[in-house]
Order: C-alpha cells, then structure tokens, then sequence
C-alpha cells in the first residue's frame, strides 16, 4: 500500500508517487459525470480531473435537472478546457435517478472512446487517477473486456481523512458480483470491449427500469460476460462523505447495522429484484453458464424455505467478508434475499 498522508484543501495536489502507465497506446478516452444539484464541491472535482497527468480525453456531462449553479460551474469548466484539447459536453438526464442517468451517458459515449472513466460530482481525483486505471486496463488479457475498479480514501466535506475503504481478498467475479459490489463507480475504468459491452446493455436494462446501482452493474456485467475485473488496492480518488451521498461509507458497526436493517426491511431484496431483471435483459450477453446461474437465482427466490437454503448453497455465491456471507444466507432464509 502506498503512502496515505493526512489531506488538507487540495489533496491531490499533495499526493505523490510513481504512476502505473498503459503499456501500449490506449486513444482517446471518455469521463462522463452525473450532476444533480452539486455545486458545493463540483468545482473542485472539475479541477482535479483537469490536473490529471493523462490528458487524452474529453468529457459528457449528465445535468439530472439541477436546480442551482451546477450547469454553469459545468459550462465556465468547458470554456477552460478547450485550449488543451478537451471538450466538455453538457446533455440533460433521464430524471429516473442517479443509475439511470449514468446509463444514459454510458449509452451516448462517443463512439471513438478507446476507454471510459466514470466521475462522481462531489470526489477529488489524484492525478494518476486516469493513468493508474489505464495501466491496469493494460494488463488485461488477449482482448477481452475489462473493468478496472479500486479502493479510496474517505474523506470529509473539507477533505479531511477518515479512513481507507475496505481491502477485498477474494477474487473479483459473477458469483461475488451477484451479493455485492466490490467498488464505488467513481473507482471505474473500461476498455474499448466493455465499453460496447456496457452501451448495448445499457439499453436494455433501462427499457426496464434500470438496474439498483450503475456501478454494481457494470462489476455483474462484465464479470459475467466473461470479463476480467481489477481490483486494485491502491487508492487514486478520494472519496467525499457530505451526508448527501446516495451510499454512504462501508465500514464500521453503524455501516454494518444499517446494511442489515436494509436487508431486514426487504430493500435489498428490492435492489436485489433490479439488478436480475436489468441482467436478464442481456442474458444472451453473458456466458451460457452465468445466464443459467442469474435464472436459478431468480426462481431460488420464489421456493420454500428449505428449498431456498439447499439451492441457494449449490450455486456457490459468495460474499467478499464470513460476516456479510453470514449475513445474506440468513437473508436467504428469511425470503429477504
């Protein structure tokens, strides 16, 4: 692990150590960024992206109806940008949510991108943020897709350091992707191949209603289509927790409490019946064998009790930490997976 340091007002700046650069040329890439009334800290974002030491890249930005100052901090960060190179571009929201939103901006990504990052409204990014995730796309194998994600470090509304998010073991795959997320969007980068991967989905999933989340999504996605995903432990963004965040932190005995009181008042449950019929949509995009474990899992949910726990411990799902394992075969149990 690399050295973490306490942040002040501009941490990225403060930040050094060495960069995992791409190994071959990757082209010009995509950011996309979903906006909904985030002035506070937008600015500040912007900013740090545009620091990053890789600079082939333009911009799509998704204003859900802001109803304050986002789109001209958005707009003033534009005209910034285009004496280096880089558009912006502004396009208005589906109004259906954050998932739905970034969907939508994955859908009308430019057809050239070579890779796509995605941008959270409210972070700061380290400056190798872009070029450590290409590094990582670099090294996956032959031509498959791949999905580079990662840890963070939390911060504070003023950028003061909390801690580091949780340091997952088990390897990243379909039968994790399906309990869990493994790492915030805000971590993400694809490749050429899942990006199309992702664009075609896209569709799909929101003729649908969407999946619970854009970035757990994509983590079943690509791992199911047979992609490889990178966890990388090494932060490159700083994750900012202001009280508005649509996920808060996942670490503690209140983050932990509050994710059970979800599972017990049946909302996983409800972003568990998302997610399967957003992948549904796309089973003939995923491996033959995770298309049958996605619908064994959706017709496990509907048996009895003890049929639930002996089908539900065949498929071999399973859960990155024993607590949370424990957690959802009990949930299982319940009728509350």
């Amino acid at each position: 692990m690399g050295e973490v340091r306490q942040t002040g007002k501009d941490p990225a700046a403060q930040f050094s150590r060495g960069v995992e650069s791409p190994g071959r040329p990757v082209g010009r890439g995509c950011i996309i960024m979903g906006v909904f009334n985030g002035e506070a800290h937008l600015a500040e974002q912007l900013q740090s992206i545009a620091r990053q030491n890789h600079s082939d890249w333009d911009m799509l930005v998704g204003d859900d109806g802001s109803g304050d100052a986002s789109a001209q901090i958005v707009e003033q960060f534009a005209e910034e940008m285009k004496p280096r190179g880089n558009l912006v571009t502004v396009r208005p929201g589906p109004q259906a949510g954050v998932a739905m939103n970034f969907l939508n901006l994955i859908v009308h990504a430019p057809a050239a991108a070579q890779w796509l990052a995605i941008s959270d409204q409210d972070d700061v990014w380290m400056p190798d943020r872009i070029s450590r995730g290409l590094g990582g796309l670099a090294n996956a194998s032959g031509d498959l897709a791949a999905l580079y994600c990662g840890r963070t470090v939390v911060v504070d509304s003023d950028l003061g350091e909390l801690h580091l998010s949780p340091d997952f073991r088990r390897p990243p795959g379909f039968l994790n992707a399906l309990l869990q997320s493994i790492a915030g969007g805000n971590t993400m980068l694809l490749n050429r191949r899942s990006l199309e991967l992702a664009r075609a989905a896209a569709r799909e999933a929101m003729a649908v209603g969407g999946p619970t989340t854009h970035d757990w999504w994509l983590y079943q996605l690509v791992s199911g289509a047979g992609g490889e995903v990178m966890f990388d432990r090494e932060p490159s963004v700083y994750y900012r927790q202001h009280g508005r965040n649509q996920f808060g932190q996942n670490v503690g005995l209140q983050a932990k409490l509050r994710r059970i009181g979800m599972l017990l008042s049946g909302r996983y449950a409800g972003w568990m019946s998302a997610n399967i019929a957003a992948l549904q949509a796309s089973s003939d995009r995923l491996l033959p064998e995770n298309a049958e474990i996605l619908n064994r899992l959706g017709e496990i949910r509907e048996l009895p009790f003890w049929h639930r726990f002996i089908k539900f411990r065949q498929l071999r799902l399973y859960h990155q930490t024993k607590p949370g394992q424990a957690i959802l075969t009990l949930a299982n149990l319940l009728g509350k997976l």
